[in-house]
């Protein structure tokens, strides 16, 4: 399983896949105008996931021999378990660990970044068994 993460095609999945986390990212300060920031992390959480599909389609998982729609659906089904990573730990660390820490700054944008990121590894091992397999 290491040697999953020393790979090439996990490197083009890193690229791509920071691609779509900073498209997440900002989408997240844009539906801050119109949303919580616990709706607004949902729905930006969603325009990543469009973003990387198309990327990890296109760039990461050429040979795949799935068709599109049903790596669109097993790539939903491990986003489903992405999300809800991204989802808690996101509102953990803005509304109980920074504040617990004495961090007053930058909070929500500190909490969903370390949000988007953590569910790289379990991501990528999705996608590569079940996705694009």
């Amino acid at each position: 399983m290491i040697n999953d993460f020393l790979s090439r095609q996990f490197i083009i999945f890193i690229i791509t896949g920071g691609t779509a986390a900073i498209v997440n990212f900002i989408c997240r300060f844009l539906f801050d105008f119109w949303f919580s920031f616990s709706t607004a992390v949902i729905f930006a959480y969603l325009i990543g996931m469009i973003t990387a599909f198309i990327l990890a389609k296109v760039f990461v998982f050429k040979g795949s021999k799935k068709s599109v729609k049903q790596s669109l659906l097993f790539f939903s089904l491990v986003n489903l378990v992405a999300i809800a990573q991204t989802w808690l730990i996101s509102m953990f660390l803005a509304y109980y660990l920074l504040p617990y820490l004495g961090v007053s700054v930058f909070v929500p944008e500190i909490a969903h970044a370390i949000g988007i990121a953590v569910p790289v590894f379990t991501s990528y091992i999705g996608h590569k068994r079940f996705s694009f397999r």
